[in-house]
């Protein structure tokens, strides 16, 4: 039956005094399945079906979204600024023209990809809002709190200033008001948008991506209080007084319930969580319902669809399990298939033919843009210049304090802040246009100006080499699993002399997988002189690990633990940033390949592979893998844990061909011989073709002679712990048959990286190398065609800025 429909209208214009009808012929029940898809395409019949007329807009949309990111993607662009570029492209202004697409996107099918649309946006904001720590708040800096409310506040006293000495000569009292709230959206500094511009940007765990974020949720909670009351105040005035009070009373409660009934049963799903167990479905499902009745809630007193949801988010504990679980769900199809029709949806609202600055309204509201964006950027710059940040990491954050997102544009799209109805569209064209350029040009800005690597060149030498030999050595430690501790404890003992010598200053990083959608780390610092509740610690086994192991030391170390739940991807900065904060000499990393008891390969942990990789590439200092192939002892929070000082001595030797990374080993080496408990020999390989004359003409040569004359006068006397041993190799092969031979006769073997460096003693190895990231002879040592209980530590020497 066909009857006549209203379909299509936006809800904000229901509210208004303006009638508009749209008359449609609409077949009930609607037809969902096609009988086929060309049969119907040539009778132009294919868009009365629903579900074969939205797989077609889904197929266009992100087609064409796909191809407009290859361009933009080099030059650091999100996809927003693409999604954005393909709703302008289906717009009525170029290809929304033609008859073909204005069938295809009709009134009746938008209904359809609207609603997935709005659907997507508010999971999105939900997401966003669980990724929002807001303990952080309690812990805020002084930087990031003035830069927060100064990036808000001055944007908003400059609009005020416009609106006051040029909105009454140019507007009339009802354009005045709501330019009043338009102003407050250009104002806005959204927590979601930064993130995602970060995390686009690879800034998320850098210094200044972390100040950003802080900034931003400073700037996003005074937004949130702005706009809540601002809609009331508006409410106020359109449907009375008593109404707003009513609305405002609902909303107030909402947020009551909230904070002292939903977030305690969160913690409550928490703590019924056991340790390392996902959460229950059941406390999932339930979340997204009550996600759902919220928006419907505060739609249904006065506040947006999108508050409900985004309140509730912000009372989902960001920690593990619960934060994480519901990233992981929801986040894959909301960021890649809804979110994405939203910011289309939105952008194909775009006329670039209506775009004219004859009429006032449409200019001020030009001006009112630009001078606000330049209110963002001076509220921005000057704290952060007060507190003496460089200008180009000033103007960096003042930029990401100003960019524009999906936030900006469901404000602009949904909440209908516009002078009149009738100019509604215009409007959106141009706040459309204005957030393409800023999607394009700030990130791009962003780029240039901040390279998140650079905090970590190396233009001080922290090294083991550098550091004198009574001088405390600090080291990092990274643990990703409890079968790491064993192999890092017994190194660490061995490393550690006697408290009159050099004391060993040690962090310990326990390292835990956080969903990759997650936005930003959380980061713990233990302190080992408190008492430790061990009840629900995800780091209970490292902790009681350290603290035996610290207590049988018996001072001759300093101890700090920390724990860090990050995405897998950003761990590297992670390791840097903390390396960095404590100046450490040394940071050691674990390997990746788990041996069995039979010395076979019992497991593969390709991240921490790949974690090793770029922490070679980005560490501030001298780096180690520890390869371990000993026994696994139960670490349990039960079990007594078993360290080298059941051990009477500690056979370790190594092998230096020459170059910085032996002589790095090296110093490490002759750092462990200050332990009684260690016996050290030094293997020299020499080829038969080098002589005295190369030692003094060639530096590193030089170099090398000067790190083993110690070593060589070391061998002197029948007491001391040192012995040295010169080899003469010729290649490669008798390399590899000379290491084999004497692998057992060691606990634990030392050797240097030597990255890209070729000597007649390697030659044909490279080509052999199964981890790079271990270098030849380490390469060697870790082959799993050798069958040996011998651990193994690849160092690699402080790469230095030029």
């Amino acid at each position: 039956m066909a009857v006549k429909s209203a379909v299509g209208v936006d809800q904000s214009l229901l509210h208004t005094n303006i009638t508009i009808i749209i008359k449609e012929c609409a077949q009930f029940p609607y037809q969902v399945n096609s009988p086929g898809m060309w049969q119907n395409f040539r009778s132009g019949t294919m868009s009365t079906f629903s579900l074969p007329t939205l797989e077609m807009q889904l197929v266009l949309i992100f087609a064409i979204t796909q191809a407009s990111y290859r361009i933009f993607k080099p030059m650091g662009v999100p996809p927003f600024a693409s999604q954005l570029i393909t709703g302008m492209i289906l717009s009525p202004s170029l290809l929304g023209r033609f008859t073909i697409f204005k069938d295809l996107f009709t009134i009746r099918s938008q209904e359809v990809i609207g609603m997935l649309a709005c659907f997507g946006h508010i999971l999105f904001l939900f997401l966003s809002a669980v990724k929002m720590d807001i303990g952080n708040i309690k812990k805020m800096g002084k930087k990031a709190l003035y830069t927060g409310i100064a990036s808000v506040m001055a944007p908003m006293l400059i609009g005020s200033l416009l609106q006051k000495n040029f909105a009454k000569s140019w507007l009339n009292n009802e354009e005045r008001l709501n330019f009043s709230f338009l102003f407050t959206i250009h104002s806005l500094t959204s927590f979601p948008v930064v993130v995602y511009l970060l995390e686009h940007q690879k800034m998320l765990n850098s210094e200044l991506g972390q100040l950003g974020l802080s900034s931003a949720l400073v700037s996003d909670f005074s937004s949130l209080i702005l706009m809540f009351m601002g809609t009331f105040t508006k409410l106020g005035k359109v449907k009375g007084t008593m109404y707003a009070i009513k609305d405002a009373g609902a909303n107030i409660l909402f947020l009551l319930v909230v904070v002292f009934a939903f977030r305690p049963a969160m913690f409550w799903i928490v703590r019924q969580t056991p340790e390392g167990k996902p959460v229950k479905n059941i406390y999932i499902y339930i979340i997204i319902v009550v996600m759902l009745f919220s928006g419907v809630f505060t739609f249904a007193y006065g506040m947006s669809l999108l508050f409900g949801p985004f309140v509730v988010g912000l009372a989902i504990p960001y920690g593990l399990p619960l934060g994480p679980i519901m990233i992981k769900k929801l986040n894959s199809f909301t960021h890649n298939m809804f979110h994405p029709l939203f910011v289309t949806t939105c952008a194909m609202r775009t006329d670039l033919f209506l775009l004219n600055f004859k009429g006032r309204v449409m200019l001020y509201n030009a001006i009112l843009i630009s001078a606000t964006f330049l209110g963002k950027m001076l509220g921005s710059l000057v704290p952060l210049l007060c507190c003496k940040m460089p200008f180009s990491d000033a103007l960096a954050i003042a930029l990401i304090m100003s960019f524009k997102g999906a936030v900006h544009l469901s404000f602009y799209t949904l909440l209908g802040f516009y002078p009149t109805e009738a100019l509604r569209d215009q409007y959106l064209s141009l706040e459309c246009v204005v957030m393409l350029l800023n999607g394009i040009i700030v990130p791009i800005l962003v780029k240039l100006l901040y390279d998140p690597s650079r905090k970590y060149a190396g233009y001080q030498k922290r090294n083991i080499l550098d550091c004198r030999s009574n001088q405390e050595l600090r080291v990092l430690v990274c643990i990703r699993r409890s079968s790491n501790l064993n192999a890092v404890i017994r190194l660490l003992e061995a490393a550690s002399s006697s408290p009159a010598r050099a004391r060993l200053a040690i962090f310990v990083l326990h390292l835990i997988k956080l969903a990759e959608e997650a936005s930003r780390p959380v980061f713990i610092s233990h302190q080992m002189h408190k008492k430790i509740p061990f009840t629900n610690s995800y780091s209970e086994i490292v902790i009681k690990a350290f603290s035996h192991f610290k207590r049988d030391i018996q001072g001759a170390v300093s101890v700090n633990l920390f724990t860090v739940v990050s995405p897998s991807k950003v761990m590297a900065e992670d390791i840097c940033t903390l390396a960095l904060d404590k100046l450490a000499s040394f940071i050691i990393l674990p390997f990746h390949l788990k041996w069995s008891v039979d010395g076979c390969v019992a497991s593969e942990d390709s991240t921490i592979q790949t974690l090793n990789r770029n922490v070679l590439e980005l560490a501030p200092c001298s780096v180690g893998i520890l390869v371990y192939r000993g026994h696994d002892y139960n670490l349990g929070p039960s079990s007594k844990l078993m360290l080298s000082s059941d051990l009477s001595t500690y056979s370790v030797a190594m092998i230096f061909l020459g170059g910085n990374d032996d002589r790095e080993a090296l110093s490490f080496a002759k750092r462990m011989s200050n332990n009684t408990k260690i016996s050290l020999t030094v293997i020299h390989l020499v080829s038969p073709g080098s002589n005295e004359l190369d030692h003094v003409t060639n530096l590193e040569n030089v170099l090398d002679s000067k790190a083993l004359k110690d070593v060589i006068l070391n061998n002197v006397g029948d007491d001391q712990y040192v012995r040295y041993m010169e080899e003469i190799v010729q290649d490669g092969p008798q390399t590899t048959s000379m290491v084999c031979s004497m692998v057992d006769g060691y606990d634990l073997i030392i050797v240097g990286r030597r990255h890209k460096m070729k000597t007649p003693q390697t030659s044909g190895l490279a080509k052999l190398s199964k981890f790079p990231e271990l270098g030849n002879i380490g390469d060697l040592l870790a082959s799993s065609d050798l069958n040996t209980r011998t651990s193994v530590l690849v160092v690699q020497q402080q790469k230095m800025m030029i």
